[in-house]
């Protein structure tokens, strides 16, 4: 079905105040998912936050429940955390490190995954190994497969990476890591709402995402997914009262479920809006939205280059809503703030986002604009205009 637009743009209050190409750093909410939350603060200033809690059981089930029809798995294999980092640190570090075990990652690595395996070789001696990528830019599947011996201990990737179009290969990973045997771990934080994601497609042992980018949801949300068969092999770094049982004075026990890498303190608010978001994203349609998001993206490279004669610097066979740009001797930084100025919102990626594909392609500070399924045609008219007179 295709998006209704008008509908998707009266549903978000913001499209009248702003046009919005930073839906990869955090996306416009819908009203639903503002006031899901507003009511929940609401509840608990004349209740009490424990009692709000108990009152909105229903709701809270109700996100653990939105995110397993998302990623087809079952609630009990759903955390629910602060954000994409809190998931991803607390299954990356889950692993037992042994000097020696050999971690594979992607050239287009985020920095903050990559300072974790940085972090672990260096405190325990795992090798960090980056998988060079194919001609399209992509991670190379041959060169994956070549390099997995008995040593691996882990498969990490960036399903969508921050500084550009790129949607390396997931479910092709997937299969080379679950024939060999490799946990995989996907970050997802850019592909979850502009994407479908089923975690049986994909084959990954565990996936992590944030609320705020394309799911349209809360800052202070994410979720943790952990295949039920890995539950078993991992223990979070830093388990409560919450994530395990004090059984006996030299004793716990943790909870035989995915909520063992959450903790006990919860923005309740912000979960009630994350379940509303996922539920909102479901209604519209994961193929439905990438259609949209793909077409618009794909529009506005075409604008960039064919008329303001502007690099594009997205990779990869398959693209998504990112699409990233240079004006010649203006700084990303100043030019995301002219087009402020203007009532555009933007964003920018640095070489130290992604070092290692940064360098190899020399790649210089990044005008970072990512679309969604609300952005319309005007307001792509009006970035292209406004990058016109900044480039001048």
């Amino acid at each position: 079905m295709a998006i209704d637009i008008a509908r998707a743009r009266a549903e978000t209050p913001s499209c009248a105040k702003v046009a919005h190409f930073n839906n990869a750093g955090a996306a416009l909410m819908p009203r639903a998912v503002l006031d899901a939350q507003i009511d929940h603060l609401r509840l608990e200033g004349e209740m009490g936050g424990y009692e709000a809690a108990a009152a909105a059981a229903d709701k809270i089930a109700k996100a653990y429940t939105a995110v397993a029809r998302l990623l087809n798995c079952t609630t009990e294999e759903v955390a629910l955390v602060e954000n994409a980092t809190v998931a991803w640190n607390q299954a990356f570090h889950a692993f037992d490190f042994q000097a020696g075990d050999r971690i594979l990652t992607a050239e287009a690595e985020y920095a903050a995954n990559y300072i974790a395996y940085l972090k672990v070789a260096r405190d325990r001696g795992a090798v960090v190994e980056v998988v060079p990528s194919d001609e399209s830019g992509q991670l190379s599947l041959p060169e994956l497969e070549a390099m997995i011996d008995e040593r691996v201990k882990l498969i990490s990737v960036t399903h969508v990476p921050t500084n550009g179009g790129l949607v390396n290969p997931a479910p092709e990973i997937g299969k080379l890591a679950r024939a060999a045997g490799i946990p995989f771990l996907l970050d997802a934080c850019q592909s979850a709402g502009q994407l479908p994601l089923d975690v049986e497609e994909l084959g990954c042992d565990l996936l992590s995402v944030t609320g705020r980018k394309y799911l349209r949801g809360p800052r202070g949300s994410g979720f943790l997914y952990v295949r039920k068969a890995m539950l078993e092999r991992l223990e979070p770094p830093m388990p409560d009262l919450h994530a395990a049982e004090w059984i006996a004075r030299d004793r716990y026990e943790l909870r035989p479920d995915a909520r063992r890498f959450e903790n006990w303190e919860f923005n309740y608010a912000a979960v009630i809006g994350l379940g509303v978001a996922v539920d909102y994203a479901l209604g519209w349609g994961l193929e439905a939205i990438e259609d949209r998001v793909v077409k618009l993206a794909h529009h506005l490279r075409l604008r960039l280059d064919e008329e303001l004669g502007l690099p594009v610097y997205d990779l990869g066979r398959r693209k998504c809503g990112i699409v990233t740009t240079a004006l010649p001797g203006i700084e990303a930084a100043e030019v995301r703030r002219r087009l402020r100025a203007q009532g555009i919102n933007s964003s920018h990626s640095t070489p130290g986002s992604t070092r290692i594909d940064a360098e190899k392609r020399r790649l210089p500070d990044l005008l970072r604009l990512s679309v969604h399924y609300y952005n319309s045609e005007e307001e792509i008219d009006r970035l292209i205009q406004a990058l016109r007179e900044i480039k001048g």
